[in-house]
């Protein structure tokens, strides 16, 4: 992409949202900025008629480098990654390369110690599980999953609020409710949910959530998720 087509997509941007368009500065680095493009490509993604142009330009982030002693740079970069697999696991023939940039983007989050302000490790591990379990790898994500859960699991007193054990635990919930054994998926989203900071107002829709008795057991899940809170507005320990 060069210089002239980012201005014109940044306008675009700009002109489409109106009030609520991000800071023109946002994209001041130009397409040579690997930051500018990330940005760019973000908003992109939300119209249907230039998805193809943010996916390009995340694709085109993959490869820049990081300064690994910024906490907003690496998380900036792996919000990129995590971005980028999402968008092209909808293509099942995109799906090896989702595969590879939610994996760049574990290992890049992985490699430092920060607690970033937007990214949650235990998400990034769970969007590469479900992106297995669509590619017809589920054992391998479910034994990952375990492999997270036993790394983690004991540690209530020193880290009660953990990522991986949530979305570790919301994993195998979910195919716990897939096998049709609803009890099995509510266990495992009750581990889950002991995992996570929980405001007192959400008490109630749970355990009524949790009351429910039939066997549908996806729909038991869709009651328990509306009645969490949402995990970006939490506290995580990690």
């Amino acid at each position: 992409m060069n210089q002239e087509t980012f201005h014109r997509l940044v306008h675009v941007v700009l002109d489409r949202l109106g009030a609520s368009a991000p800071p023109h500065d946002l994209f001041a680095g130009g397409v040579d900025d690997w930051h500018s493009r990330a940005r760019l490509a973000h908003f992109l993604l939300q119209m249907p008629e230039h998805r193809a142009d943010g996916i390009a330009l995340l694709q085109s982030t993959a490869d820049a480098e990081v300064n690994e002693d910024l906490a907003q740079d690496v998380e900036e970069k792996v919000y990129a990654l995590q971005a980028l697999s999402a968008a092209e696991s909808e293509n099942p023939e995109l799906r090896d390369a989702a595969l590879e940039h939610i994996n760049l983007a574990i290992e890049c989050a992985e490699s430092t110690d920060f607690l970033y302000k937007y990214i949650l490790r235990g998400e990034l591990w769970a969007d590469r599980w479900n992106l297995m379990h669509k590619m017809q790898m589920t054992a391998e994500a479910e034994q990952e999953a375990d492999e997270r859960i036993a790394a983690f699991d004991g540690l209530d007193a020193d880290v009660p609020h953990n990522s991986y054990l949530y979305y570790g635990y919301r994993f195998k919930a979910h195919l716990a409710a897939e096998r049709g054994v609803p009890l099995v998926a509510k266990d495992y989203m009750h581990m889950a949910i002991h995992a996570m900071e929980i405001p007192p107002a959400c008490e109630q829709p749970l355990a009524d959530a949790f009351a429910a008795a039939h066997e549908n057991a996806a729909w038991i899940l869709r009651e328990i998720d509306r009645a969490t809170p949402n995990p970006e507005t939490l506290h995580w320990d990690i």
